[in-house]
């Protein structure tokens, strides 16, 4: 499919897993369409090629199978939205309860042994209000189903409560000598009501995580425009506004600080509980509160363009996705429905061949069809998804694809590139080392020189620590680089290089081998300043690691997950930076575009492999990684290729992502081994004439409150390092 273009809708009137799931399989036959459609968020994620359909077309299509659709709205209209839904259930179930009661009083009644029975028409005259106007919407959504060629919930139910209702208004009008059930059918109803509204409830929960971050960001922002300062809403904000930030309001877009000094948190991007300090020239991201100082900035990005509704976007995504577990329980949820009515039918048919009267088979079928319901199998895995993306995005961890979540804890190996993931990122100058006959200042001199013309962070090494040394730069010409190898340059008409010792012994300096590796083997590395083929000294530079590597690969290897470093250092720095960082494995010498062939051996050894990376020449080996990590302090380009952005650019938060996706899979293991075990043990019970229907309709309608619940828990779970919690 070419040329495909993506939308997301929100659809309503899905009531069960096998709504979801019908709704996907007709959109997905259409001519150059892919969606995914959850129930949890109650969207559909739609690819599509505009030159065959609209979104129109795609609306009506839904309509069509018994949904309707709009286009998303802004998460306020559609909080309103479902909050006005909501109340209209309450409505619902608060007139079926006052009809139910008296039916219901007269049910336990006899339970206790005290026989006392409303005259039949009162009965009628309740049930029947319950069952065609209350549960209209069952009837609805059952048409809808199987025209659509599906069966769900709303087949259950109806076919549940119709056959108790006529079987009774037939001993009624005929006089016959059998009990009546109308108790039973306003009471399932009833029940069933209950169920969705507690569900609906839970599953309001369930998005907390993505509300509180869309309420970070503030309404109002005090804007400087031809020289006045005046508030503006913050959707009216343009790109190069100047904005005034006072002490402990929030930030209202991304922008850069002009004038001022104060601290800014920014755990809700980063989860990070340390405030950052910020002065002139450094970047403030919308959302995060300002500490204590008064902060006069320059707008950089505004609307859908900043960090926070990045991170939205993201989150919404991963929501919206399937994991592949989910996948399996979406197609038993599509042959459930079926199975089941064959089921009541054999039932049904069993107890009255055997002579036990057709009332009773039929109640037991009843009892079979209600106890049923997949409701609790559709919501076991999308819940407890929606609930740990949210989560994770709190810790600073996005996700961008639920899928990612899942592989993430059977990971077997991770690769973790050593500069910017193990390591600051910033090298720094350690050893300035003279030959003979030139001063160290001098030596500094010529190779900050040589590197102003070079982006490499080595050379930014070089050129911040002459600018600290206030060592005057000399002008250079004729500057070549030779990518991993060095720079050549000439100086007030002489050839100088600067470059690693293999690049130096190559052009003929003769270089003292032993003090070369006695620097590396400290983790260093050595930089060989020469002019033509006189050595001149040597520049050592040297990248710390981050305080938390440590304790992360320790975390990592408790977990069964073997570290691998990569660098493309010589062997003996990287061994002495894996060293340190208690690393048993790595690999040295390795060249970007060797790094995806390293994470593609792995996998052929049958390896589940990540990796962790945060630059440009890390993005093909994160793209061929079963599951890919970027640090946030990296490119675009890595971000682009990662399945999960750490936005705290920290191995430990790989640590807190294989946390989560551990405790995630253990709650949808649970939710699906609750629903499954539930269907498994109740529809026996139902078929031998065990379990009556209004207790098999309680217990449904439990079931999905449990399993929404359940999934709640993972809010409790916390990163490996002390966090404030939201």
């Amino acid at each position: 499919m070419k040329n495909l273009v993506h939308t997301d809708l929100q659809v309503t009137g899905m009531h069960c897993a096998s709504c979801s799931a019908r709704l996907e399989k007709v959109l997905n036959q259409l001519p150059d369409v892919a969606a995914s459609v959850s129930i949890a968020t109650e969207k559909a994620h739609i690819a599509y090629n505009p030159d065959q359909i609209t979104i129109a077309e795609l609306i009506k299509v839904i309509q069509g199978t018994g949904f309707n659709a709009h286009a998303l709205r802004d998460f306020a209209a559609e909080k309103q939205a479902r909050a006005a839904a909501l109340q209209s259930q309450q409505r619902q179930f608060s007139i079926a309860a006052v009809l139910t009661a008296p039916l219901a009083v007269e049910m336990l009644l006899m339970f206790a042994g005290v026989h006392f029975m409303l005259p039949t028409w009162l009965q009628f005259l309740l049930a029947t209000p319950v069952q065609f106007w209350i549960g209209a919407r069952f009837y609805v959504g059952a048409l809808s189903s199987l025209r659509g060629g599906g069966a769900n919930m709303d087949v259950l139910v109806a076919l549940g409560t119709t056959a108790a209702y006529l079987l009774s208004c037939a001993v009624w009008l005929l006089n016959l000598d059998q009990p009546v059930y109308f108790e039973a059918s306003a009471t399932l109803i009833t029940l069933v009501l209950l169920g969705k509204l507690l569900e609906a409830r839970a599953k309001s929960k369930t998005s907390s995580a993505l509300e509180a971050l869309i309420n970070l960001q503030p309404k109002i922002a005090h804007v400087e425009r031809d020289g006045v300062m005046q508030e503006l809403a913050v959707e009216q904000m343009r790109v190069e506004d100047v904005f005034l930030v006072r002490p402990g309001e929030s930030m209202p877009v991304d922008g850069i600080v002009m004038t001022g000094n104060s601290s800014a948190d920014e755990s809700m991007l980063t989860g990070e509980s340390l405030p950052k300090s910020k002065q002139p020239d450094d970047k403030v991201y919308a959302a995060t509160l300002n500490g204590q100082g008064l902060l006069k900035c320059r707008a950089r990005a505004v609307g859908s363009h900043t960090q926070l509704a990045a991170i939205i976007r993201l989150v919404e995504q991963a929501q919206g996705s399937k994991a592949a577990i989910q996948k399996l329980a979406d197609r038993i949820s599509a042959v459930f429905v079926p199975l089941v009515v064959g089921i009541a039918l054999l039932t049904f048919s069993v107890w009255w061949m055997m002579g036990s009267g057709f009332s009773t088979a039929l109640i037991n079928a009843v009892a079979v069809l209600v106890i049923s319901c997949p409701c609790a199998l559709g919501l076991a895995t999308p819940t407890a998804l929606v609930v740990a993306t949210g989560r994770a995005a709190q810790a600073g961890i996005l996700v961008k694809d639920a899928a990612a979540l899942e592989r993430a804890h059977k990971l077997t190996v991770l690769l973790v590139d050593k500069t910017g993931t193990l390591t600051e990122g910033r090298p720094v100058v350690t050893d300035v080392l003279a030959g003979a006959g030139i001063a160290d200042t001098e030596l500094l001199q010529i190779a900050a020189s040589l590197a102003q013309g070079s982006t490499h962070p080595l050379s930014r090494a070089l050129t911040d620590h002459a600018k600290m040394q206030q060592v005057e730069l000399t002008q250079i010409v004729n500057l070549s680089e030779l990518p991993g190898l060095g720079l050549r340059a000439e100086i007030a008409g002489q050839q100088y290089l600067l470059g690693s010792p293999s690049f130096a012994g190559q052009q003929g300096a003769a270089l003292d081998e032993q003090r070369i590796i006695q620097l590396q083997q400290q983790g260093k590395t050595v930089l060989v300043i020469a002019r033509e083929t006189t050595l001149l000294g040597y520049i050592a530079v040297a990248d710390q690691l981050r305080a938390s590597s440590r304790d992360a690969v320790a975390k990592l290897t408790e977990m069964g997950i073997l570290v691998v470093m990569i660098s493309g250092d010589n062997q003996a720095t990287a061994q002495a930076i894996a060293q340190q960082a208690g690393i048993a494995e790595f690999r040295a010498e390795v060249r970007p575009e060797d790094k995806a062939s390293l994470v593609e051996s792995f996998k052929g050894e049958g390896q589940l492999v990540g990796m962790a990376g945060d630059g440009i020449n890390d993005a093909p080996a994160l793209a061929a990684a079963d599951v890919s990590f970027a640090m946030k302090s990296g490119s675009d380009i890595a971000i682009e290729a990662a399945d999960i952005t750490l936005m705290q650019s920290d191995l430990m938060s790989v640590v807190d992502a294989i946390s989560l996706s551990r405790a995630t899979l253990a709650k949808i293991r649970q939710n699906l081994f609750f629903a499954f075990g539930y269907n498994v043990l109740g529809i026996p019970l139902a078929a031998l004439g065990m379990l009556n229907p209004v207790i098999a309709g309680a217990a449904m309608a439990m079931s999905s409150v449990s399993v929404v619940g359940n999934a709640l828990l993972l809010k409790r779970w916390k990163r490996q390092i002390d966090l404030p919690q939201p």
